[in-house]
C-alpha cells in the first residue's frame, strides 16, 4: 500500500472528511513518528508494533559498479518490531 492508497482507504471509511483533511492528518502521522525517531526516541504503536533507531558503525564498502574503495560513515536507521497481535495475525 502506498501513501495515496492509504488516503483514499481513510476517505472511504470516512466520508465526512475532505480529502485535505485526511492527507493532513496522514502527514502529521508520519511527520510525529519521523520527529520523535529524529530525537532517538521509541514510537509504541500497541498491537501494531514499535519503531526505533540502530547505530551503524562506520565501514568500508565498495561501490558495486566500479569496485572502488569508499569509506561510509556512521549513521542511525529505523527498526520496525512487530507486535505480537500482527505477527499472530500475518501466521494465522
Amino acid at each position: 500500500m502506498i501513501r495515496s492508497e492509504l488516503v483514499q482507504k481513510i476517505a472511504q471509511s470516512n466520508p465526512g472528511l475532505a480529502p485535505r483533511e485526511i492527507e493532513t492528518i496522514v502527514t502529521t502521522f508520519f511527520d510525529t513518528i519521523i520527529g520523535r525517531l529524529a530525537v532517538d526516541g521509541r514510537v509504541e504503536l500497541r498491537g501494531f508494533g514499535a519503531f526505533s533507531t540502530r547505530a551503524r558503525d562506520a565501514r568500508t564498502g565498495r561501490n558495486p559498479r566500479t569496485g572502488e574503495v569508499v569509506d561510509v560513515t556512521a549513521k542511525r536507521v529505523p527498526y520496525f518490531k512487530p507486535g505480537k497481535e500482527m505477527r499472530l495475525r500475518l501466521n494465522v
